[in-house]
């Protein structure tokens, strides 16, 4: 796996976190913001070093007489031409292009730029606010970065809509579209436009003081001369950072909050990454529509209730047992309104020869098996070959070959097949016996089903979110003051480690399992997976993320006791200190005696 944002920002986040509190927090992240926009920036220019983008035509080609030849149906004439392209392994596409090594050097430049964006800004918000105001401001900041990615999704959205070439290719030249699987959208103008604002966003941080005017109050108040309030040296700093970092490690509500967290985002980073192929597979929409439906209706839900948790915690003033209270509590009304999510799905596509046998035939061959059925077993269709047609039947077939067609109407994607015999075994006359290009649609039934389930899902996100100010807090409170920029740090490389990067690895392998006709490179290496068994996929995701998300309840459960037994434990000590002075420490006990 390359190295990406996560990668750089974990190299980085810990020492950001402890030594730049030290020093002029706001120039610090205004340098980690510059540095980021020359990353995107960076990430961007392969497209302008690399050729241009070509397509191939897996379904038709042009003659010398410009008129449209099939060669993926059934007829001897074409087997040849069909089987070539899978003959053998061709060495070159297995040859990676060296351009990757830009994209991870500005993957990486990302990563290290944002790692002082959360820890310094945070802990700079929470020192110079009131207490009061504290959670509100966090929960706005948090906030506005819930909103960042509807732009994001409306952004991508556009892009991919634009040819990769524009302006370098005649818009009349490019015969796919946007729902052709062999697209590529304008992936680098997406790049492009965030890079630009992120360096305009840069410049204002370096404008703002180190302190903000309350702390200069408070010092003149307390009468502490200007000059006596140094930044220590770099020395020091370095010096004093193992004793530091062995006080929040031995904090052992931290280390068990930490540990909840980890537990936590486990969930989220699975629940980000396969949520758009979850729709997809589920419900058969398309990876665009899933992604914006996503952007439209997840996403505001989590930000809306990240605001109002701030807000809430700043009208209930809520202390920090009061915000693990409400943590465990969200935690455990999400995990409800979760569990009918194993029943929201709709049946798996009749494939045939994958999902449902061929007519005539009493099981599933499956594609790369011996036996073939008769309508098409003198066809020689390559076992590779991926281009789903969809019969009159309502059966989607792996190719025209594989549905033993043999004639066709039309051009491009008005293409029609004919002559079907493997429609006709179903019982179709011959004049119903054609099928169109890609996979038959999902049952009407399946939209109200997938609407359902995002109303669902984004109710339940909205009352996970409700406690997310409260539970970033909780970072801030269960460590003495001095240890909030690096306590933070920490939390984020942890999560990062142990629950960004390697749970999209473990529950991909999981849904790879689920998985029943792969592709294959022309390199002879595994491609991409063509169509899933989605009702193991469905208990495998819902499987999973409840049971990550009842650990984190369990977790958060015994961080909540722990807080409120030190809590009595605190109360009883100074009570035990105030029953200690005596009467007689009472000045005016004194004078009384007097």
């Amino acid at each position: 796996m390359l190295p990406s944002k996560a990668e750089g920002n974990m190299l980085v986040i810990t020492l950001v976190s402890y030594i730049g509190a030290k020093f002029h927090r706001p120039k610090i992240i205004g340098a980690g913001v510059l540095l980021m926009g020359i990353g995107t920036l960076l990430m961007a220019s392969p497209h302008f070093i690399m050729g241009r983008y070509k397509y191939g035509t897996a379904a038709t080609h042009t003659n010398d007489a410009g008129n449209f030849t099939v060669i993926s149906t059934c007829s001897s004439d074409s087997q040849k031409t069909l089987q070539q392209p899978y003959s053998g392994c061709r060495k070159e596409e297995a040859e990676s292009s060296p351009l990757w090594v830009i994209v991870v050097l500005g993957n990486t430049m990302l990563g290290i730029g944002e790692a002082s964006i959360i820890p310094l800004g945070m802990s700079f918000v929470d020192d110079y606010a009131r207490p009061e105001n504290s959670a509100f401001y966090i929960g706005c900041l948090n906030t506005i970065k819930g909103i960042g990615p509807i732009f994001g999704f409306v952004l991508g959205s556009l892009c991919a809509n634009l040819y990769v070439d524009i302006g370098l290719v005649n818009k009349e030249s490019v015969t796919i579209t946007p729902q052709d699987s062999r697209w590529v959208g304008a992936w680098w103008l997406g790049y492009v436009v965030s890079g630009l604002l992120t360096l305009l966003a840069a410049f204002p941080f370096w404008f703002l003081p180190k302190a903000l005017p309350e702390n200069s109050q408070i010092s003149l108040l307390d009468n502490t001369p200007q000059q006596h309030i140094t930044t220590p040296s770099l020395t020091e700093i370095v010096k004093d950072f193992a004793p530091t970092f062995k006080r929040l490690l031995t904090n052992k509500i931290y280390i068990l909050y930490l540990a909840y967290s980890i537990v936590a985002f486990n969930d989220f980073a699975i629940l980000v990454t396969y949520t758009p192929k979850y729709l997809e597979q589920q419900f058969g929409q398309s990876a665009s529509k899933a992604n914006f439906l996503i952007g439209v209706t997840c996403v505001p839900a989590v930000a809306l209730g990240v605001f109002l948790s701030g807000l809430m915690m700043k009208r209930f003033k809520w202390g920090l047992l009061a915000s693990a209270r409400v943590n465990l509590l969200n935690i455990v009304a999400t995990v409800f309104l979760t569990v009918p999510f194993f029943a929201l799905s709709c049946e798996n596509l009749d494939i045939a020869g994958v999902t449902v046998p061929y007519q005539g035939s009493t099981e599933v061959q499956g594609v790369t098996s011996d036996v073939l059925p008769p309508c098409n077993a003198d066809c020689g269709c390559p076992d590779l070959h991926w281009d789903p047609v969809c019969g009159e039947n309502g059966v989607t077939y792996i190719s025209p070959c594989h549905a033993g067609c043999s004639s066709t109407q039309g051009a491009g994607r008005n293409m029609t097949f004919h002559d079907c015999r493997c429609i006709q075994s179903w019982g179709l006359s011959v004049g119903n016996s054609s099928a169109v290009l890609g996979q038959c649609s999902q049952n009407p039934n399946c939209n109200r089903m997938m609407y359902l389930y995002l109303g669902l899902q984004s109710l339940a996100l909205f009352v996970y979110s409700l406690g997310a100010v409260p539970l970033f807090t909780m970072s801030l409170r269960i460590v003495d003051p001095e240890l909030k920029s690096l306590s933070v740090g920490v939390l984020l490389l942890s999560i990062r480690v142990l629950g960004g990067i390697p749970a999209p690895i473990y529950f991909g392998a999981l849904v790879d399992s689920s998985c029943l006709k792969w592709g294959q490179r022309k390199s002879c290496g595994r491609g991409a997976c063509r169509i899933y068994d989605i009702e193991t996929f469905r208990f495998l995701f819902q499987g999973l993320t409840n049971c990550l998300r009842v650990l984190a309840c369990s977790l958060l459960w015994i961080a909540t006791i722990w807080i409120k037994r030190k809590m009595q434990n605190d109360k009883q000590i100074s009570k035990d200190m105030e029953m200690q002075r005596g009467p007689s420490d009472d000045p005016e006990h004194e004078d009384t005696v007097k």
